[in-house]
Parts: structure tokens; sequence; C-alpha cells
């Protein structure tokens, strides 16, 4: 079965943007992949210069070409060269549990557990909103709340010592409005240093998080040892990190206690199953980073159906609520989880007509939007 093209498809839904990629082969199936890292054009970018590598090759040796890929430059793959890798790696597990008649899920293993409880995203433009939110996703039968640290999103400002008395507040009546079963997930999204963050985590211990997570930015380990070091809230990180060997510290000196892997940068299923492995012998669970679109929560799903070491995905929305036309075949939601496909491979369907129709606008977003630019009230750059 040979490759034969491999195609990007950047897809625009109103509000943000999404890559697809698309791997075709000689024996007329085809896969569907997603990058994660939000810089399109870089991504798609490193998927044609992959193209000539691949186009010819066997496309059922998925970790032959992860290798060809990732090891085939001098420089590693990183962060956009491993979103670009996710994408294709993806596509080619989709093909061969296509070309085998079965869902992915069994070639990675088979079923470890029945379904997978997944976490939705929180409206939070207010304290109320959050509250009003976090009681419907309750009620509509989600297990888990989230939401993440708050700003002046208007004014873009994040002023760190304001945001943290604003979650303090948002946490105490999250708890009190949901009581004590749903489980409740934060996002610092690391927008604080380890004082700020510190503070955080000890002072909404008491309104017991399922976990923290990304309390500070991902480039020192040392940094996230301090935190660790003085709180006592589970710590889940990990979703910018691009292959087992960004992951190494943290799984090894055990600084995190949940894996926030995403599929869509780390390198795709095949790394993502040994990060997974690696976590099992230190008690790690994964809780999957899946902010993106209908393929990347279809292969997050696959994986956690057949890993022992899973605690929640990642599902910002129902899916089946957006890019229909694009996805008119998506996984299936029921009372807060997500439930085992039956079709093969993803088990998803993709309309390439569809999304044609949705193009990108020019550049990685519309021009004017300010989206990842934050300010302290001095007029400095600071984290989104």
């Amino acid at each position: 079965m040979k490759i034969t093209n491999v195609e990007c498809f950047p897809v625009w839904n109103g509000r943000r943007s999404f890559l697809f990629v698309v791997v075709d082969t000689d024996e007329g199936i085809s896969g569907i992949g997603e990058s994660g890292i939000g810089r399109d054009l870089a991504v798609q970018g490193v998927v044609e210069h992959f193209k000539p590598l691949l186009i010819g090759q066997d496309a059922r040796r998925i970790e032959h070409l992860w290798q060809v890929m990732f090891r085939g430059g001098f420089f590693p793959a990183n962060k956009i060269a491993g979103a670009a890798i996710s994408a294709i790696d993806i596509a080619l597990w989709d093909i061969k549990g296509k070309a085998l008649g079965v869902p992915m899920y069994e070639l990675l293993g088979g079923l470890c557990r029945d379904k997978v409880v997944c976490y939705p995203h929180c409206r939070q433009n207010s304290l109320e909103e959050i509250v009003e939110s976090a009681q419907e996703l309750v009620s509509e039968g989600w297990k888990f709340v989230r939401w993440d640290l708050s700003y002046d999103r208007e004014g873009n400002v994040l002023e760190p010592s304001r945001s943290v008395r604003t979650a303090i507040k948002e946490f105490e009546a999250v708890r009190k409005a949901i009581g004590d079963d749903a489980e409740i997930c934060f996002d610092i999204h690391t927008r604080l240093d380890p004082p700020d963050a510190i503070q955080l985590c000890n002072a909404v211990e008491q309104y017991r998080p399922f976990f923290m997570e990304d309390p500070i930015r991902s480039e020192s380990m040392q940094s996230l040892r301090v935190v660790r070091e003085h709180v006592n809230t589970p710590i889940a990180v990990g979703e910018q990190f691009a292959g087992k060997w960004e992951f190494r510290q943290v799984i090894e000196e055990e600084l995190m206690d949940y894996c926030r892997i995403d599929i869509c940068i780390a390198g795709g299923l095949t790394e993502a199953k040994k990060v997974a492995g690696w976590c099992e012998t230190h008690y790690i669970k994964l809780a999957t980073h899946n902010p993106l679109g209908p393929v990347n929560t279809a292969a997050c799903l696959h994986l956690n159906l057949a890993t022992p070491n899973v605690a929640v995905q990642e599902q910002p929305r129902r899916p089946g609520t957006t890019l229909t036309d694009v996805f008119p075949v998506q996984v299936e939601w029921a009372d807060g989880y997500l439930l085992p496909p039956t079709r093969p491979g993803l088990g998803i369907e993709f309309d390439r007509e569809a999304a044609r129709a949705h193009r990108q606008p020019q550049g990685d977003r519309p021009a004017g939007r300010s989206r990842g630019h934050t300010r302290r009230e001095d007029g400095s750059f600071t984290n989104w």
C-alpha cells in the first residue's frame, strides 16, 4: 500500500483555525490527521517538506516513517515539525485501521475501558457566568467542569495578583454551586510565575481541584520543581511538549500527577503510546490535551480506550456540534463520556469539498486578532 499524496486542509470555522492533513494511498484508502501547534502556515511548510520523503513509501510502516520524519534531518524535530509529524502519523494509523477493518483502539492493544470520561469548558465572561455554566454542564451529565485563569479579555490585560484573587473567589463559588461530586479542573494556562502559582494552588486546595494545569511556563523544569515542592494540589502539565525527550525529566522526577500530552503536537499516536507507557511506571495518568477538532477528539479517544493509566480527556464541547459539514460522522458522547467507535480507523468521516469551502483567512489568524498577546497594566508583555 503506497502513499500517493499528502495534502493539507486549513479550515476556519468563524472563530478559530484548524489544520487537517490527508494521506492518500494507491489502494484508495485515505487517512486524516490534525495539527495542534497553531502555527498553521509553518506546519504546512513542514508537511510539504516531508511530502517527497513519503510518496511511494508503504503506508503500513508507521514506526519506520515516524523515524524517517523525526530523524531525517540533522536538527531534531521540535514543536512545529512535531505537529506536522503528528498529523501525518495519525493519518497513517487511520489508514491502517481502515485497511484491516478495525477501530484504531484494536491496533493499540484493545479496550482497557468501556468509555472515557471527559471534561468540557465553562463559559467565563464573569464569575456569575462561570457558576451558571458549571451548573448547566453538571445538569447535562458532565462529571467535570473546567475554566481558566481570568483576566481582562476586553483589554487583554493580565495582572497576576488580581487574577489570583479572582480565581480564589471563583473556586469558592463553583464548588458551592456544583457540590462535592463533580470534579474541578483549573487551567492556569502558564499565565503565572512560581510565587503567584504557589499562592493560588495553596489557597484553593480546600476546594479539592482535580488538578491545577500548567501553573507556569514549560521552559524550566527547575522552576516546576520549585512549584511542586510547595503545593499539595495535583499538577497537570505536558501540552507544550513535543516528543518523549521533552517529557523525560517531568516523568522521571515525578513533577506532574497528570500528563497533558497533545497527540497533535507530541508526535502522534506512535509517540503518545510510548509516553503513556512511561507514565504508567511512575503512576502518572493521562489527561489528554484536546482543544482542537474532531480528529484530535477521535485520536485521544482511541488512545485513552486502549491505555490503562487514564484519568480524563479534555473535550471543550460535545462532538457533533462543530464542523459538522466537514466531519459528517464524529465520535459519540453520552452522559459525560465518549463512547468507543465501531467504524474502522478513527471512526470519523472527512468531506474534502466542505473543508475547502471553509478556507482559512490569510495568515494564521484574521487581521487584527490579538489572541495570544496579553500585557500588564504598565504595557509590558505577559503570558497569554
